[in-house]
Parts: C-alpha cells; structure tokens; sequence
C-alpha cells in the first residue's frame, strides 16, 4: 500500500513497496528475471574467452587480419576493458537518471551491433575499434543488471542469486572454449572464417536475450523514488498475483514501511560526497575487492593460452579443452558456494574466498616456478584456485550494489568496476602479455604472485570492512537520500561514521546501517 502526500520539494510518500518484494518467496517469476537479465553474462564469458583462443590463430597468415598475437591478448583486450569501463561510467549514470529497463535494453543492443561488426573486420583498425564498443556495451550492462537484479530479488535470496548470475559468466567461458575449438578447426572452416563466425553467434545470442528482456519489469524500487508510484504499485500487486495463484494461497503480510521524498534526480556532487565521505569505508572496501579480482582474472585469464602454447607447446587449437576446464572451476565456485553467503555471512565468505584463492595462487606459482607442473596439472591448480576466486570476485559486484543507498547504487557499481578493472584489467593485460612473451619462466611466476598478492590484501580488506548485508532489505543496509528522516525511535546513524540518528530499519524513518 502505497500514501502520498505534498512536500515542498515533491511528493511524500509512505509505501510498504520493498518490503512486499523482499517477502516474496521464490517462483517462476524470479526465474525469469534471472533469465532475463542473468544470461548476458554469459555473451561476456564468450567475447573474453573467444579472443584470448583465438589469438594464435589470428596472427596466422590466411586469418584476414595483419595481426598478432601479442596484439590481440594485449592491446586488444586492453581495448575492450578500457570500452567496458568508460561504458559503465558513461551508462551508470543514465542508469540511475532514466531507470534500470531503458538501459537495460540500450546497452545490450549496443552490444549486439558492435560484436556482430567486429566479425567483418577486415584491417586491425576495425578490430580494435569494435573491441572497444563491444566493451562500451558490456560495461553499461554490469551497472544496469546487477541494479536491477538486487532490486528485484527477495532478500533471503540476494547474496546467491547475484553470485550465480555474475559466476555464469563462466558458462559463456565453457561455451567459447568449446566454439573456438571447432571454429578454429581449419578441416570444417577456413583460417579467415572461423573466427568470424565465434562473434557473429555472440550477436545472435544477444538478439534472443533481447527479445526475452522485453518482458523484465522496470524496477518498482527506482519507479517508487522517482514519482512513478503508480507503475510502480501496478507492477508489484501484478508479481504478487502470479505467485499466489501458482502457490494456491495468500502471501504473507509485508513487514515495515518507508517514507521518502520523491526526486526525479540526485546530483552527481551529492552522490559523490555519499559514497566518499558517508560511505567511505565502503568505498575502500569496493576499491579492493575490484582491484583485486580485476587483475586475477583480467590479467592473467586473458593470457592462460598463451601459457600453455609458449611453455607446453599445446597446440594453438587445443587451448580451448584446457580453458574449458578451468571455466567450470569457475562456474561451481559461485553456484555451491552461493548460499554460504546469505547463510555464513558476507564478511566471512567474501574474507575467506580472497584469502584462500590468492595462498593458493602462491602455492601454484611456486609449482611452476619448480617445474613441477604439466599442462594438465597447471590447468588442476588453476581450476581449484578460480572455485574459489570466482565465488570472490562475483561478491564484489554484490557488494558495491548492496551497501550504497538506492539513488546511487548504479553509478556505485560503474565507478567501482571502471576503477578496479582499469587498474588491473587494462594495465593487467598489458603487463601480462610481456611477461609470458619473454618466455621466462620468472616472468610468468611474477605475474601470478602480483595477482596473488592483491587477492590476498583484498580479502584482509573485507575481513575488516565487510557489511552484515545477509538477509537485511536494501533499504536497511544503505538508507535511501530521499528517506524522511525522524519518523520513528532512533536506532542507528545516517552516516556510516557517526551522524544524525534516525528511523530503524523497515520503518517509516531512515535509517543506515554501520559496516
């Protein structure tokens, strides 16, 4: 049930709205917002996956391209995080301003156009360039889905349900590795064929992902904050119908109201000064779990075929079996590990999953170092190290859009991704691409140990800054700025640090919880 009444800056409204969506229990209908807005994940996994296979045979005489393989594990994939970061910054913002759906569909078509142009590339020029705007789309996609996402789920659910999303990214990885080994099979296709069909199927996948993303709601949350509670009100009682009659009987009571202000917008100054200074323990935590990862993965995932091709002389076709491999470690991880996170907690999960990833990091590089690897065992190691990194670094995003209020949780998400990714995921590739070129194996050792290291100070981060966000609403964890303040008994502070105390959670106050 939703009340209004006029304010001198807009509308006040008192509206139960979230806490009807958090008691929801699960149903078809959040299977198909997983569905809907989950899968492009996997189109990511297959860009990624897809050109670090085919580098070697890229650079190939006979592919259609004057390239090599330095080029496309380096420069190129340098390209498209730095398309993925300047993305989600450009799109987060307007995430916010025009609302989760809009942007939801405009960056995928982005993306679509842009994958399906880099498979008539014709001159490194085009390459490049189409790598960049594929990432430009990709990157707004992270801000708009994991938005969405949070707002949409119930909050018992929340923790797993964004680690399985963000984790089948792995499955796209699976699924490329498998592609390229067919596509770069020069019996069925030839050298300058195969490769273009990999990205040509990516744009088709979008398509159909686009057409099931039509029937994805806006979010209520965002609708309710900017004045649309009307639409909003429509859309819950319309989810709230369908699942009691596929239950066959009435839905608990919501417990709790918010009173909020409505806004059409927040500035960029004040969403600034909310997460740097209200939140700023939350921003430290933000930045090191992105930089983190962000290197593991984007640095050293990226050049994993070039590993095995400089120093088991595995066959530039082959690299996809053993990526494949390490995909599904990667896959797993998120999905067994998952519901830890709402039961355990999140402080003790995401500490635990950096930690142990990045001794375990350490310990392969020493193996390597020795010699005492094969291009089976190393894959071995790898796949249990990425089980436990996966879960971690799908964490991150669950952290930067769960722990920062409602007006800024898609520009949170943009802003801590293009950090922790450029640090480490366009100055990673880069790095990394000359280190296994020389052919040393020292050099190689050191890129695991720098990943390994930033794992590590990652997962002591959150061991200290971590939020209790299990199983508490989005709106306890992180009050909304439009919230009415002094509606009920004071219990906890409007800042992170200290500040006005307000309203308890669920209430018609505000109220924000401390990390």
């Amino acid at each position: 049930m939703t009340t209004a009444a006029q304010a001198g800056t807009g509308r006040t409204v008192t509206t139960d709205i979230p806490a009807r969506l958090d008691r929801l229990p699960w149903s078809r209908w959040h299977w198909t917002i997983v569905f809907g807005l989950g899968t492009v994940w996997i189109l990511d996994g297959l860009e990624v996956t897809v050109v670090g296979n085919i580098a070697g045979r890229l650079s190939e005489p006979g592919s259609g391209l004057p390239i090599t393989s330095g080029e496309v594990t380096g420069l190129a994939a340098a390209l498209y995080v730095a398309g993925a970061c300047a993305g989600a910054l450009f799109w987060g913002r307007l995430t916010d301003k025009w609302g989760r759906k809009k942007l939801f569909m405009i960056t995928l078509a982005v993306y679509l156009g842009a994958t399906a142009l880099t498979a008539i590339a014709f001159d490194t020029w085009w390459f490049f360039l189409f790598r960049f705007l594929t990432g430009f789309g990709i990157g707004g996609e992270y801000a708009a889905i994991n938005s969405a996402i949070d707002e949409l789920i119930p909050k018992e659910y929340r923790g797993r349900v964004d680690l399985m999303i963000n984790g089948s990214f792995w499955l796209g990885a699976v699924f490329g590795s498998l592609l390229s080994i067919v596509a770069l099979d020069t019996d069925i296709f030839a050298a300058n064929v195969g490769w273009r069909l990999t990205f040509a199927l990516g744009a088709v996948l979008a398509l159909v992902i686009l057409l099931v993303r039509r029937h994805v709601p806006e979010s209520p949350r965002w609708l309710l904050i900017h004045g649309r509670d009307d639409e909003a009100e429509h859309i819950v009682s319309s989810i709230e119908r369908q699942i009691e009659q596929e239950n066959g009987e009435p839905l608990p009571r919501p417990d709790g109201e918010i009173t909020i202000h409505q806004r059409r917008s927040v500035s960029f100054l004040e969403i600034g000064r909310t997460v740097f200074s209200d939140y700023r323990r939350r921003a430290i935590l933000g930045f090191s779990l992105f930089i983190g990862q962000a290197f593991l993965y984007n640095a050293i995932t990226f050049g994993f075929g070039a590993i095995l091709t400089t120093f088991y002389d595995v066959p530039s076709g082959s690299t996809g079996y053993y990526f494949a491999v390490i995909a599904l470690g990667n896959f797993f991880g998120p999905l067994l590990l998952g519901k830890l996170f709402d039961t355990v907690g999140r402080r003790v999960m995401i500490s635990g999953t950096y930690l142990l990833s990045g001794l375990l990091l350490f310990g392969t590089a020493w193996l390597f170092d020795q010699g005492s690897l094969s291009a089976s065992t190393l894959t071995a190691c790898w796949c249990v190290v990425l089980f436990f990194a996966s879960a971690g670094a799908s964490s991150a995003y669950l952290t930067v859009s769960e722990v920062f209020p409602m007006e800024t949780r898609a520009m949170s998400i943009a802003f801590f991704y293009a950090i922790g990714t450029a640090a480490g995921g366009i100055s990673g590739p880069l790095l990394f691409a000359d280190l296994t070129g020389t052919g040393k194996v020292g050099d190689t050792v050191l890129a695991f140990q720098i990943g390994a290291t930033l794992m590590c100070l990652a997962g002591l981060a959150a061991a200290i800054l971590a939020v209790r966000a299990e199983r508490r609403s989005l709106e306890d964890i992180a009050t909304p700025l439009t919230a009415a303040e002094g509606k009920a008994e004071p219990t906890g502070g409007r800042k992170e640090d200290g500040g006005s105390t307000s309203g308890g959670p669920g209430s018609t106050g505000s109220r924000t919880a401390t990390a």
